[in-house]
C-alpha cells in the first residue's frame, strides 16, 4: 500500500509531463521512502531503475549495462561495456519515442568510487540529452554527499537539476494513514514510536494491537527495531562508540555541548563535530528558543527521530531481559505505564505543527509564519513567600512576524483533565515573551479534556482542543 506523498509524486509528474529533457534530485535519511516513492511514480512509464551497491566502480557499471540493456534492447543482453560513456551511447541510440526514465538510486555508492561519473553524466546531459525526452532521477541517503557532490556550486551538475525533493518523515497526520482502524490515541503513539519514518510505520500490521506491535518491533531479539539504532548508526559513522553516547546524553535530558563532552569525556570541539553529522543524517536538531534565536547560549540540542528517543529511553535497560525471552513482560510492567510520559514531547511537536498549519490558514486571527518553543526562567513566590527563581518553558510559541502578534499553548497528554493551574501557568508565562509580540490566543490541547472550571471562564483569547482535533 502506498500512502501519501501527494505533494512530492505531483512535483515527479510534473517534471515528467514537460517535453524534452528534465532532471529530478532526491534525497533524504535512510528507510524515509524514497525508493518506494520513485517506485510508485515510475508505474506503468518506460524506466531504467537502477539501485547502486557498494561494490566498485566496474562492479557498478556491469549491472548498471545489464538493467539498461534489459530494458531498451534485451537483444543486446550479451554485450560487454567497458566505459560509463559505451552505456550513455547506448541509451543515446536506443532511446525509444516515448519518454524514457533513468533512476540511478543510492548514487553516492557508485560515485564516492568512480570520480569521473558525475562529470561524464554533466557531458552527457548538455551535449546528448538535452533535447531528448528524457528523464533522469538521482536519489541517495547519503545527505552530505548529495548536498555537496550533487547539489552544490561545485558541483558538475550543478544548474542541471529541474526540481530537487528532500524527503523528511511523515507528520502525524500522514502517519495515521498506515493504521486507519486505530484509535486516535493509538494513532498518535504510532507516530510517536515510529517518528513517522516510512519504513518503520509500513511494518505496523493494523490487524494486530499497538501493544502487539511494539512487542514484536522492539521486545523480541528478532524484532525489526531492536537492533535498528546500531545498524543505522553502523552506516553512517566509522566509530559508533562516541556517537551512540552523545545520543545517550541527550535523549535522558542533556542538550548542551559543554555537558554533554562533559559526560563522554570529550572535548567540545569533538562533540560538536559529532553533533553536526548528527543533524546532517536527520537524527538530532539544534532548537533555538523562537523569540531569541540569535541568543547563542539558548541553544539545545534534541533528538529529531522519535523512534531513536523511544529506543533510548526503553531498550538499553531491557537487553538482558529480551535475550531471555521476557521482552513481553518488560514491555507490560515498565514501558507501557510509561508511554503517556514518553509521549509528552511528542504531542508537543504534533501541537506545533497543528498550531503552524492552522495557523498560516489564519485559523487563530493572524498570519502565522513560525513555531517553536520558549524557555527560561520565572519569578515566583513560594509556600513562605519567598521570591524565588525557576526554569519555565512554554511547549508551543507561534510568531506572525506580519502582525507582531504570539500564539502560545500548553500541552498535556495525560490521563488527567488541564486545569485552572494549568490555565493560570501559561498565562504568567506569556508574560515572559519578547514585548516585540502580542500575545493573542492562549491554545490548550489535551488528550483526556478539562475540567468544569473552563465551562465557566469568558476569555475569548483561550482554544481549547482535544486530540480529534488534530486529527479532524
Amino acid at each position: 500500500m502506498f500512502v501519501g506523498r501527494e505533494d512530492e509524486l505531483k512535483s515527479l509528474q510534473k517534471l515528467y509531463n514537460k517535453d524534452g529533457f528534465g532532471m529530478s534530485v532526491i534525497y533524504g535519511r535512510r528507510r524515509i521512502g524514497k525508493s518506494t516513492l520513485i517506485t510508485e511514480f515510475i508505474k506503468n512509464k518506460k524506466a531504467i531503475f537502477y539501485t547502486a551497491t557498494k561494490v566498485g566502480k566496474e562492479r557498478n557499471l556491469e549491472l548498471f549495462s545489464k538493467q539498461v540493456v534489459s530494458v531498451l534492447d534485451p537483444a543486446f543482453e550479451q554485450v560487454a561495456f567497458t566505459s560509463i560513456e559505451a552505456v550513455f551511447d547506448f541509451i543515446s541510440r536506443k532511446m525509444p519515442k516515448e519518454k524514457l526514465i533513468i533512476v540511478i538510486d543510492e548514487l553516492p555508492y557508485w560515485a564516492e568510487k568512480d570520480e569521473a561519473l558525475l562529470s561524464v553524466l554533466q557531458k552527457y546531459i548538455d551535449t546528448e540529452w538535452n533535447e531528448k525526452n528524457l528523464m533522469i532521477i538521482l536519489c541517495g541517503s547519503a545527505l552530505s554527499f548529495m548536498e555537496n557532490k550533487v547539489l552544490s556550486e561545485k558541483s558538475p551538475l550543478f544548474g542541471r537539476r529541474d526540481t530537487q525533493i528532500k524527503l523528511e518523515a511523515f507528520n502525524y497526520r500522514d502517519a495515521a494513514l498506515f493504521v486507519p482502524q486505530y484509535s486516535e490515541e493509538d494513532k498518535a503513539v504510532c507516530y510517536g514510536i515510529t517518528g513517522g519514518v516510512a519504513k518503520y510505520l509500513s511494518m505496523i500490521d493494523g490487524d494486530q494491537s499497538l501493544d502487539d506491535n511494539i512487542k514484536r518491533l522492539f521486545f523480541h531479539t528478532d524484532g525489526y527495531l531492536y537492533d535498528e539504532t546500531r545498524n543505522l548508526l553502523t552506516q553512517e559513522f566509522s566509530d559508533i562508540t562516541l556517537v551512540n553516547n552523545i545520543i545517550e546524553q541527550i535523549a535522558s535530558g542533556e542538550n548542551t555541548v559543554n555537558i554533554i563532552a562533559g559526560k563522554v569525556g570529550e572535548k567540545e570541539p569533538t562533540v560538536l563535530y559529532s553533533l553536526e553529522k548528527l543533524i546532517r543524517v536527520g537524527l538530532v536538531e539544534k532548537r533555538k528558543c523562537i523569540t531569541e534565536e540569535k541568543n547563542k547560549k539558548k541553544t539545545q540540542y534534541v533528538l529529531k527521530d522519535q523512534m531513536f528517543k523511544f529506543w533510548y529511553e526503553f531498550i538499553p535497560k531491557a537487553h538482558s531481559v529480551i535475550e531471555m525471552g521476557q521482552g513481553d513482560v518488560y514491555y507490560e510492567k515498565v514501558v507501557k505505564p510509561r508511554l503517556h510520559s514518553f509521549m509528552g514531547s511528542v504531542f508537543e511537536e504534533m501541537c506545533r505543527y497543528y498550531t503552524l498549519e492552522q495557523g498560516i490558514q489564519g485559523r487563530f486571527d493572524s498570519f502565522l509564519t513560525d513555531v517553536g518553543t520558549w524557555w527560561g526562567v520565572e519569578t515566583v513566590e513560594n509556600q513562605r513567600k519567598e521570591k524565588v527563581q525557576q526554569s519555565a518553558d512554554i511547549d508551543v510559541v507561534a510568531i506572525s512576524e506580519i502582525d507582531k502578534c504570539a500564539v502560545v499553548g500548553e500541552c498535556k497528554f495525560k490521563n488527567e483533565k488541564i486545569d485552572k493551574g494549568i490555565y493560570d501557568t501559561l498565562l504568567r508565562r506569556a508574560g515572559l515573551i519578547s514585548g516585540k509580540y502580542r500575545v493573542s490566543k492562549y491554545i490548550f490541547f489535551s488528550l483526556s479534556g478539562y475540567t468544569d472550571w473552563f465551562d465557566t471562564l469568558k476569555d475569548n483569547r483561550v482554544v481549547l482542543l482535544s486530540l480529534s482535533d488534530l486529527y479532524a
